[in-house]
């Protein structure tokens, strides 16, 4: 049996994963689509605190209790969390990770937008975490020592962020970005960040690749 983690994305819940969800559960894999308080702790202590808590569940009902792998499918956030965690733990059953439009190297969006008014309280704490300077979390993080595979947007339904994002860009974060060393394939469709994980063709990829290791 092989359970699949979905973690959602920053100032979203797991309803935005249902679709996901949907089709993995279709597929054959068990899935645990968890929901974390995205905005009020920061990065560090969303995944000391909650990847455990999601983790745990693979095992908490019967038909997961002999799960022989785990994935994580992720978005925006939810990749970086995964990245946190890993940094520190080995994760023994750890197969596949399918990542959605993750800051991989931070936002310019954070970077210019970061002081302004309202702007943390919106984003929590885990938000102002998000720039591309070696302040920010995802510049501390180092390459990925695990198998994944980067689905990045290349359209904006954000004209204003966009302005501060090199193109191409999903309006949170530019393709660029998405990438991150050590990665097995990274690709490209024409979606935006907010419906990357609903989207039909992204659903697509991520199933491929949890089940071949590739999206080719």
């Amino acid at each position: 049996m092989e359970c699949v983690v979905l973690l959602h994305g920053l100032a979203r819940t797991n309803k935005s994963m249902t679709a996901m969800q949907a089709r993995l559960e279709r597929e054959g894999f068990q899935v645990v689509n968890y929901d974390y308080p995205s905005r009020e702790y920061p990065i560090e202590e969303l995944a000391d605190r909650f990847l455990p808590l999601a983790l745990a569940q693979c095992a908490q009902s019967p038909r997961l209790s002999e799960c022989e792998k785990i994935h994580f499918v992720t978005h925006s956030l939810g990749g970086i969390l995964v990245r946190q965690y890993l940094k520190h733990r080995r994760l023994p059953k750890l197969h596949r990770v399918v990542m959605l439009g993750p800051p991989n190297q931070g936002s310019q969006v954070v970077d210019k937008l970061g002081g302004a008014p309202g702007f943390r309280r919106y984003n929590g704490p885990a938000g102002m975490q998000l720039g591309t300077s070696n302040a920010g979390i995802p510049a501390r993080l180092g390459p990925a020592d695990f198998e994944v595979g980067i689905i990045a947007g290349t359209r904006s339904i954000n004209p204003f962020l966009s302005l501060f994002l090199p193109n191409p860009n999903d309006g949170k974060v530019s393709v660029e970005n998405t990438k991150l060393a050590g990665m097995k394939e990274h690709i490209q469709i024409p979606v935006s960040h907010p419906f990357l994980m609903r989207n039909a063709e992204a659903i697509g990829y991520t199933v491929k690749f949890l089940k071949t290791g590739s999206f080719r």
